[in-house]
């Protein structure tokens, strides 16, 4: 069924509104999300999730019929139909493929926030390369019973995702572990499955645990310069319980200061809580789970944090887009962890890092990526702000902006045209690009949702 969260929520990396029938823009919509992390198409409703009155179950089978045939190869889905507020909605599924898709023109699309985007030349390889290594993690685990899956840990998530989805889940335990692809269709765990729910993954997958190091220095080496460490933890067990593991040896090494606000008294951690979070979630369930003898490694040092992921950056991402795009190796294990409630908001986590890093003062994250491993250095080195030449050639309403930046963090569009009423909202869009283009600010999220930080 549609639920009001997807309707609340509006289009986004997993979710379309569509007010037609429309089957071109179907169709692209189709291998967009085939080509992603899957998602639902909501076909009759406006940009507001409000009905439009001008869909007709009469002519549902036939559109999704020849959208589907318009897709390269075609695509199959499902649909169920609902009346909203006296008129029919309809929701089409679809799930994501391990097949490269293209539209019959040609283009192979992707789903990137709540739009489409077409992708061309080595971004095309790419994908191809990842969706034909197949999906690791829909697999059965030789050896792997039902009865090495965990019933708490299953309740716990149960409970979670009942609450994010504000709807009971009507199902069996096993019904629900068949649907979310953690049993296969003889009842056996898949990899999946036992990184989700299992009492003891390792017994079966040992690479999936992760490794936390302290250093004393700024150097991979112990006391006086000699091999060692100040602090070595492995961290085992499901992935709900590997996060909260590490988040935990984290917080207990992070140094933790204080500033006095009036008469309030406010803790300030040695890295933004936020973003080393979103480091830690980003490398337990996007890491390639093929890699074996590999784990996740978490290097903490005097002057910064490396978290490292085995495995190079999945599908078309690369370091240069890493912000603006989405795409999840393994979906099963993204779905689950942010029904679970460590995803907030798919494809916007790496967006509020960078800005959570830069507004307490630190440098901007660091991305490095290799074939075989990944890996985001937070540094602790707070810098201070010295004059800098470029604002001597700012324009007045650009300085205006810089110091609104400085006080609040961050600003809209609507925040410049607000600060300079007698400008077009042309000239100030020219502003803040020229701005983007000097490397003083960062854009971050997408049409309404755009904003700018220093950077």
């Amino acid at each position: 069924m549609i639920t009001t969260t997807i309707l609340k929520a509006g289009p986004g990396q997993l979710v379309e509104y569509l007010p037609d029938l429309e089957v071109e823009a179907l169709a692209e919509t189709l291998v967009a999300f085939a080509n992603s992390d899957g998602g639902t198409i909501v076909v009759g409703v406006d940009e507001h999730g409000k009905p439009t009155g001008r869909v007709y179950p009469e002519d549902v089978e036939s559109a999704l019929r020849r959208a589907e045939a318009l897709c390269r190869p075609p695509i199959h889905t499902g649909w169920e139909q609902i009346d909203l507020a006296g008129a029919s909605v309809v929701a089409v599924s679809v799930a994501r493929s391990t097949e490269l898709h293209s539209v019959s023109d040609g283009r192979v699309v992707i789903r990137m926030g709540a739009e489409n985007r077409p992708l061309a030349g080595e971004a095309i390889r790419q994908l191809a390369a990842t969706k034909s290594s197949g999906e690791f993690e829909a697999e059965s685990v030789a050896g792997a019973r039902r009865s090495d899956l965990d019933d708490d840990v299953l309740a716990e998530y149960i409970a979670k995702r009942e609450e994010r989805q504000r709807k009971r889940i009507t199902s069996t335990p096993d019904a629900l572990l068949r649907e979310i692809g953690a049993l296969d269709a003889e009842g056996s765990p898949t990899v999946s499955g036992l990184l989700l729910f299992g009492k003891n993954p390792q017994q079966f997958l040992p690479q999936t645990s992760l490794v936390f190091v302290k250093f004393i220095g700024t150097e991979p080496r112990g006391e006086g310069g000699l091999p060692g460490y100040g602090r070595r933890e492995e961290i085992t067990g499901p992935l709900a319980r590997v996060i909260e593991g590490a988040w935990d040896v984290i917080w207990e090494e992070m140094h933790v200061g204080a500033v006095v606000k009036g008469l309030e008294r406010e803790e300030r951690t040695e890295y933004p809580p936020f973003a080393v979070r979103e480091c830690l979630v980003n490398a337990v369930c996007h890491r390639d789970y093929r890699l074996k003898g590999r784990r996740v490694e978490i290097r903490m040092f005097a002057d910064r944090m490396e978290v490292i992921s085995p495995g190079g950056l999945p599908g078309f991402i690369t370091v240069d887009n890493l912000v603006e795009e989405h795409f999840s190796r393994n979906p099963r294990l993204v779905s689950g962890l942010f029904q679970w409630g460590y995803i907030e908001e798919l494809g916007l986590g790496i967006d509020r890092m960078i800005e959570e890093m830069t507004q307490a003062g630190h440098r901007p994250p660091q991305f490095k990526a290799l074939p075989y491993s990944f890996t985001v250095t937070l540094s602790n080195i707070k810098e201070r702000r010295a004059a800098l030449t470029w604002e001597k050639t700012m324009n007045e309403r650009q300085a205006r902006a810089l110091t609104y930046l400085r006080e609040r963090g961050q600003i809209t569009n609507r925040e410049y045209q607000q600060l300079c009423p007698d400008v077009s909202a042309e000239t100030l869009r020219l502003d803040l690009a020229d701005l983007v283009d000097r490397g003083i600010v960062m854009r971050i999220g997408a049409k309404k949702g755009t904003y700018y930080i220093l950077k």
